[in-house]
Parts: structure tokens; C-alpha cells; sequence
């Protein structure tokens, strides 16, 4: 597979601790989506971050609750341990294969490769090198969306993790649909917090977020390319 650019980003970790999300500040998706599939955890959780990515969250929730009281972040997914990657990844291209009729035994290399693809547009190489680790095994990227002040998850059009142009966070800026209309909105409230307490947005995932990151590195530069800022933060 190509190298995703962002890869060639210089890491110098900061040696932040990974510290707990607080569960009284923010709305946890649970049962826990890849652990309740058996995604081989350990001793770690996934509610883990980065010290100074815990700080951005806490943000970027004060600054949702000044616009919707009552509303919070849910998140779906932060720390990922490389076996997690692993796990997650084989999970979706067997996902993919059973949608498309196929089985790994009777596919030829080029089906193989066309979904090896469409899984690597979504989810990061489980690269066990320290110069290209996955964004979440960096304790830098999040996965989140919004709930209500009624604690209802607001409806972002997609759901987190579906492999599909739906997914991208654009998907509904030209549609006339009210309904989509909406989805659109609620995409852009989330970026907006999240966008203003000091993360960049995957740029084709509306859910993925990250701060001190290579892929946030690289995202500020497609923004400033004559910003030279290194990562912060690197497996852990």
C-alpha cells in the first residue's frame, strides 16, 4: 500500500503520560464497540489520552456547552494498542469481503488489493515501527460525536466507522435535503468545537480528531505549508 503522506512527519515525543478520560465529564459509547468484538485490549483501555489532548477535550466541551447547554462529546474510541489496529483492520476487510459476496480463499490478488484499499482509506497500517505509528496508538486521536442534553446521540448522517463516501465530512454540503441538511450542521458544530480547542479533522472521517499527532502536523501544514512543527506525540 502507498504511504499515507502525513507518515513522513518527524516525531519527538513529549513523554506526556496516557491519563483517563473521566467519565463524569464526558459521554463514553458503551459497551465499548471493538471491545465487545474482542479486540485484544490487554490491560490498556480504550478511554485513554494523551495529558495534553484531555486538556483540548475539556475544551472543546466548554465551548459546546456555551452554544447548547447541556450537550457533551461522546467518545466512541481514543487509545488503540497496535494489536487493536491489527485486529480492527482484519475485522473490516472480512467485513467487506461477506458484503461483496467474496471469501479470502476464492479472491484474486486484484479484489484483494481494491479492499485492502477501501479498508486503508478508513483505518491506519497497524505499523509497529515508531517513525509511523497509527494515530490512535499515540494516544493523540479520538473518535467522538455529540449527545443531547436529553442524553441522545445527535444524528451525524453516518455512522462512526462506516466505510463509505458517507462518511467523509463533506458528504452532505451540497444537498438540498432538510433532513441532510441537518446532518451537515451537526458535522460542523462538532468541527467547530473540536477545531477551535486545537485539533485537526481527519479528512475523510466527520468523527476522527487529533492533536500533536503526525497526521495533525501534516493537516496544518496543507494549511500553512511553511509551518515546520514536528509531532509531539508518538506510540506508547
Amino acid at each position: 500500500m502507498p504511504e499515507k503522506p502525513y507518515l513522513q512527519i518527524p516525531i519527538a515525543d513529549c513523554g506526556e503520560p496516557l491519563v483517563a478520560l473521566p467519565p463524569k465529564d464526558f459521554a463514553f459509547t458503551k459497551p465499548h464497540p471493538y471491545e465487545d468484538l474482542g479486540a485484544p485490549y490487554g490491560n490498556k483501555s480504550p478511554f485513554y489520552v494523551r495529558q495534553g489532548v484531555l486538556s483540548r477535550l475539556v475544551q472543546a466541551q466548554q465551548l459546546l456547552q456555551k452554544l447548547y447547554p447541556g450537550w457533551r462529546i461522546q467518545i466512541f474510541d481514543a487509545y488503540r494498542p497496535i494489536a487493536v489496529q491489527q485486529f480492527m483492520v482484519e475485522y473490516t476487510f472480512g467485513q467487506l469481503l461477506e458484503a461483496k459476496g467474496l471469501t479470502e480463499t476464492a479472491i484474486a490478488p486484484d479484489q484483494r488489493q481494491a479492499i485492502l484499499e477501501e479498508v486503508y482509506q478508513f483505518w491506519a497500517v497497524p505499523s509497529a515501527n515508531p517513525k509511523t505509528p497509527p494515530p490512535h496508538s499515540t494516544g493523540a486521536a479520538v473518535d467522538v460525536t455529540l449527545v443531547n442534553a436529553e442524553d441522545r446521540e445527535v444524528d451525524m448522517g453516518s455512522p462512526i466507522d462506516e466505510v463509505s463516501p458517507r462518511s467523509f465530512p463533506d458528504h452532505f454540503a451540497r444537498s438540498s435535503d432538510p433532513v441532510e441538511q441537518q446532518y451537515r450542521a451537526h458535522r460542523q458544530l462538532l468541527a467547530q468545537v473540536m477545531l477551535q480547542a486545537g485539533f485537526e479533522r481527519h479528512p475523510y472521517e466527520w468523527w476522527h480528531f487529533s492533536y500533536g499527532d503526525q497526521m495533525w502536523v501534516w493537516l496544518r501544514q496543507q494549511k500553512k505549508p511553511d509551518n515546520r512543527a514536528i509531532a509531539i506525540y508518538g506510540g506508547c
